[in-house]
């Protein structure tokens, strides 16, 4: 299983990574009803920072960013989907016991790493950017306050040129 597909399944949902349930059972080759009873029937081992349900809202909000999804009757579930975190997942594997299941459930924990790691790599090189515009925008105060100082500077001279000159004239 290719980690690019993967990765396009896994969404940002109230500030967690999850993949949902219908993404998941297409890729076990289920049917979604089916994965939600195996859940629902082993719902002991699904806390909710290991799975929980989407509001209608949240679910709404991801039909508008996933282009795949159409309205219309029967082309969408009626029911809120499923949102599996990684361990989530990881809990999945322990409920269907299928050669399919075991296989994208591995290929799925990859993806998972392999995001994790990007983001701790792009964090490294956030910090280094931020640190350098600290560093470049002290310089960069400086050069904008000799600009603005000069400016001003030549506004003010122009200014006393074009007055009338009173008092003492020579």
């Amino acid at each position: 299983m290719q980690l690019e597909i993967i990765q396009q399944k896994i969404y940002e949902v109230r500030g967690q990574k999850v993949m949902l349930d219908f993404d998941l059972a297409a890729l076990y080759e289920v049917e979604t009803k089916r994965l939600k009873e195996a859940v629902r029937r082993n719902i002991n081992r699904f806390p909710s920072d290991f799975m929980f349900e989407l509001t209608r809202d949240e679910y709404n909000f991801l039909r508008t960013q996933i282009a795949s999804l159409e309205n219309g009757k029967g082309k969408f579930s009626k029911f809120n989907p499923f949102a599996f975190t990684e361990h989530g997942v990881t809990m999945l594997s322990s409920i269907l016991h299928s050669e399919k299941a075991i296989e994208i459930n591995i290929s799925i924990v990859r993806a998972f790493v392999y995001i994790r790691q990007y983001a701790l790599s792009h964090h490294d090189l956030t910090s280094q950017l931020k640190e350098l515009e600290v560093k470049y925008d002290k310089q960069f105060d400086d050069v904008f306050e000799a600009i603005n100082y000069l400016l001003k500077k030549d506004t003010l001279e122009k200014q006393t040129k074009n007055r009338t000159k009173i008092g003492y004239k020579e």
